[in-house]
């Protein structure tokens, strides 16, 4: 093969919790990880040599500090493979957004060159690979619905949600991963989700199940620094939203609704609000 193309699906978080802060300095996790269908397209072609990056957005490096290069040198050495590769990045996720962008291009990296060089590596293979270059990388290449626990890697597929619709903004302000989980006190978390609870009600098809318990430990810290989040939050609920949260450390969030149209409407009022900087009306993938 000589040319292959993918595509990187976004995830948010349906549920966040923070069980506590490891020796190491990382976070042990539990946290329901869903896919949606905003992605990004990379194309991959056989070169001479090297790994080149290209992309049409102006905010990404292209070099080594790039998780496509990094996951692109994780396979090529795992591999023994002497070609090189050149990899376009068609970027439509919001970067730095709390929706595994860098992650689920790492993890399209890794499974594009798996097919692009004929190598035979199964998905369980990819994601032992996958946890050297991030904690979500692992959940980037499986997707779906599923509980993730450690600080990340632990993974157990659940059920698809029943048919849902996401209205996803991400504000024009950015927000760091390390910042967030840096102010967190996670010894001092008083009320933690029911992140079992939500697991069942996913096993159970139950939407109001799935609602009642969306919340996010993460929001205590991002919020405060950025009370936009809160401000659309209010603004999807009072749009109709059955339920909203912040997705990862944010800034993105994300309304629920039961059918598509509410959706689409409430994308048309947010636009007209200009609270966010993009806006997707998405399903669960």
């Amino acid at each position: 093969m000589e040319k292959h193309s993918m595509k990187a699906y976004a995830k948010v978080n349906l549920g966040l919790d923070v069980v506590k802060r490891l020796p190491n300095g990382y976070h042990q996790v539990k946290m329901i990880m869903q896919t949606v269908g905003i992605y990004d397209e990379l194309t991959f072609e056989k070169a001479e040599s090297g790994i080149t990056i290209t992309t049409d957005s102006g905010e990404l490096p292209t070099d080594k500090n790039n998780l496509i290069y990094k996951a692109a040198e994780l396979i090529r050495e795992k591999y023994g493979i002497r070609e090189g590769v050149r990899i376009h990045l068609q970027k439509n996720i919001p970067i730095a957004a709390g929706m595994a962008g860098g992650s689920t291009d790492a993890a399209a990296t890794m499974k594009g060159m798996n097919m692009l060089f004929e190598l035979g590596a199964t998905s369980g293979e990819l994601m032992e690979e996958a946890v050297k270059i991030g904690a979500d990388v692992p959940y980037c290449i499986m997707g779906g619905t599923a509980l993730a626990e450690g600080i990340g890697e632990k993974l157990t597929a659940l059920p698809p949600v029943p048919k849902i619709f996401f209205l996803v903004a991400k504000p024009d302000i950015s927000v760091s991963t390390k910042y967030v989980y840096e102010h967190l006190d996670a010894a001092g978390i008083v009320h933690h989700p029911d992140i079992d609870g939500m697991v069942e009600a996913i096993r159970a098809g139950s939407v109001p199940g799935i609602l009642e318990r969306m919340e996010n430990v993460l929001e205590a810290v991002t919020i405060p620094a950025h009370p936009m989040i809160d401000t659309i939050k209010k603004r999807m609920l009072e749009l109709g939203a059955e339920g909203s949260l912040m997705s990862g450390s944010g800034p993105t969030v994300f309304g629920v609704f039961i059918k598509k149209e509410s959706a689409e409407s409430a994308y048309e009022q947010m636009k007209k609000d200009g609270l966010a900087k993009q806006l997707f009306v998405a399903e669960p993938v």
